[in-house]
């Protein structure tokens, strides 16, 4: 009976041996892991302000004299070089008052030469003892006035010719011309409160934010010049419909002055504008570079989530291959990034991908993300 029994646990422990081989044999290997090794860089952190953009110049056409409208040589909408014809208003009543001052000019010319001519002949009585003192200083005072009256003539006939170039309206600015505000035959006055049309100048663009006045004292005393040494000062735009505006731009001044109600102060940047893509009102958001942080890390948003109490996690791969789960600090996003500066090492293996067959604790194959 012992023999039998000493049998029966030989067969047994291998049974058990054999099931065991099996078993480590049919095991599935561990799961793969997409990872990317993160590594600490310096990185620009910036700030997201709404603004508005506004012409860099603008200039409202009026007419300086009054008159009815004839002629309009625009296309509206159109772009208008400085010194343009934009409007004529009936030039004829102005141009009788010129040929009037033109023979108001004659006329005292005719007087002027009259009371030389006077001049010279009681001079030479006078210098024969013929003609008294008080004749020569009475012709003398005629031709002075007619001299004077004379310059009055010549400045009335410029103010008319003034009056007659004017009443061709031409462009003060060089830009793009907004709709005509009068059409053909209306009756316009001199420095009329309505324009006649507007013009603004687009390329280059400004574009107009509010920062806080806290803000503005930081960069005032300079530590955002430090911090700013080596950074990317480049300041970009987001247009309304959520695309980046190509051409990037400068800050060039803040207003002197914090709103008493807001807090803020306005910044004003300045963007080329060759496609006239940013129009004058359109709401955009300025992306305005604050500091310089120095070993953060750029962390794909794909492999950042959040606990149950909404703190950013993500999980990474150790040396030995096992997952572990690391609880980050997100100081703001960049791109399709999160910059973060705590929870991570240098060299951590990041898991962007593969998240749903595995959890932390458990060993995973880590395989690197392919470059892009």
């Amino acid at each position: 009976m012992p023999y039998l029994l000493r049998v029966l646990s030989a067969s047994t422990l291998i049974l058990c041996l054999a099931t065991g081989i099996a078993q480590a044999q049919s095991a599935p290997p561990p799961t793969a892991v997409t990872v990317v090794e993160m590594q600490p860089q310096s990185v620009t952190l910036t700030t997201t302000l709404p603004g508005r953009v506004a012409a860099s110049a603008e200039a409202e056409v009026r007419p300086q004299v009054n008159g009815i409208i004839t002629e309009r040589f625009f296309r509206e909408g159109g772009h208008v070089n400085e010194g343009d014809p934009l409007f004529r208003i009936d030039p004829d009543t102005y141009a009788a008052v010129v040929q009037q001052a033109q023979a108001s000019v004659k006329q005292v010319e005719v007087e002027v030469k009259f009371a030389k001519t006077e001049v010279d002949r009681v001079t030479e009585l006078r210098q024969n003892n013929v003609a008294s003192q008080q004749a020569l200083d009475n012709v003398i005072s005629t031709y002075d006035s007619a001299l004077a009256a004379l310059e009055v003539a010549k400045a009335q006939l410029n103010a008319a010719e003034i009056d007659l170039a004017r009443t061709t309206i031409n462009a003060q600015l060089s830009g793009e011309i907004g709709l005509a505000q009068v059409s053909h035959g209306a009756l316009v006055t001199a420095s009329q409160a309505s324009p006649l049309a507007v013009i603004r100048d687009i390329d280059p663009v400004y574009v107009d934010v509010t920062q806080s006045a806290s803000d503005l004292l930081r960069w005032q005393r300079g530590q955002t010049e430090l911090d700013l040494a080596d950074a990317d000062r480049t300041v970009r735009l987001t247009l309304a419909d959520g695309s980046d505006f190509r051409e990037t731009g400068t800050l060039t001044a803040a207003e002197h002055n914090v709103n008493p109600q807001t807090g803020v102060v306005t910044l004003r940047m300045q963007f080329a504008n060759p496609d006239r893509l940013l129009l004058p009102g359109m709401y955009v958001q300025v992306d305005l570079p604050v500091e310089l942080a120095d070993d953060v890390y750029l962390v794909p948003q794909e492999g950042v989530n959040r606990d149950r109490r909404g703190r950013p996690i993500a999980w990474v791969v150790n040396a030995d291959n096992v997952v572990e789960e690391r609880q980050l600090s997100i100081l703001q996003d960049r791109n399709a990034d999160w910059v973060v500066n705590e929870g991570l090492a240098p060299g951590d293996r990041l898991i962007v991908a593969g998240f749903q067959k595995t959890a932390p604790g458990a060993t995973v194959t880590p395989e690197p993300r392919p470059a892009e």
